[in-house]
């Protein structure tokens, strides 16, 4: 009588340790720094793959210039004739400001390139950058698509903030304050002017500090402000910077920090074109 044939060996699962970051990598696959660095096939390393269907910037853009690379200010709309006529104006506005705390606190310079040639500005994502605001609609478009990308539908943007477990907040269900860079202490129009509803183009508004810290955070530096796919995140959609969507009228979304909602990933605003930029607003791309 024939023996019993063997039983087929068991099946191999991996099983990440440690210091592993999602599942094994492609050959000369790229890692971002960060526990939340690894990027699927299908996306550029900087994007995370949002249920196969789109991919989504893991942070806000710094924007350079796209022929160059040159890095832009984020204290200044990404333009050249913009950017002379808000860094003179405010030169002189600081001196004559009845405000202390304005007359006290110098205007940034752009680049003086910035402020000599014309310019394309193109998208770029990493971590530890200060994102670039003072952005329209129009040129953060234009951004995105220097970048071979393009800005995210509405529905794309609330279906990537909500993350997989679609939740109001990146976090969760319930505004906790705190762990989005929005509804902070403090507003920078009103600590440099008196009026939170005035001089929005001043470029100093991104380097205002609230008990000694600065308002508007670099990217990846709020890590519970996370929007969760897989093993990857998506960083700051609730809060930082308002962030324009792909929408003809002009619209933005998420918050930034200093706005008064707890609203999270349903926060949008529809009442301004799209040629309409401050220095709340910024970009980030889908692909």
């Amino acid at each position: 009588m024939s023996a019993p044939p063997a039983e087929p060996p068991p099946e191999l699962l991996y099983l990440p340790d440690g210091g592993d970051v999602g599942p094994p990598r492609a050959p000369g696959q790229a890692v971002l720094p960060g526990p939340w660095g690894f990027s699927s096939k299908r996306c550029p390393e900087e994007m995370v793959d949002v249920q196969g269907r789109f991919c989504v910037d893991r942070y806000e853009s710094a924007l350079v210039d796209a022929e160059q690379g040159r890095e832009l200010s984020p204290f200044y709309h990404p333009g050249r004739m913009q950017s002379q006529r808000e860094y003179g104006k405010w030169q002189k506005a600081r001196l004559e400001s009845e405000s202390v705390a304005s007359r006290e606190m110098a205007v940034p310079a752009p680049p003086s390139w910035q402020l000599k040639e014309d310019f394309a500005p193109k998208a770029v994502v990493k971590p530890g950058a200060l994102p670039n605001g003072y952005v329209s609609g129009d040129a953060a478009a234009k951004a995105c698509e220097n970048a071979g990308k393009r800005l995210c539908t509405q529905e794309e943007w609330v279906t990537a903030c909500r993350g997989e477990k679609n939740r109001k907040f990146p976090y969760g269900d319930r505004y906790e304050q705190g762990r989005c860079n929005v509804f902070r202490e403090s507003h920078p129009a009103l600590v440099l002017h008196g009026n939170p509803s005035i001089n929005h183009l001043d470029p100093r508004l991104l380097k205002v500090t609230a008990n000694g810290k600065p308002l508007l955070r670099k990217t990846g530096e709020t890590p519970d402000c996370k929007s969760e796919w897989g093993s990857d995140a998506i960083f700051d959609m609730v809060g930082n910077l308002d962030e324009w969507v792909d929408d003809a009228k002009g619209r933005f979304s998420g918050g930034f920090f200093s706005r008064s909602t707890r609203e999270g990933c349903d926060s949008s605003v529809t009442a301004h074109p799209r040629s309409y930029y401050d220095y709340s607003l910024g970009v980030r791309c889908c692909k």
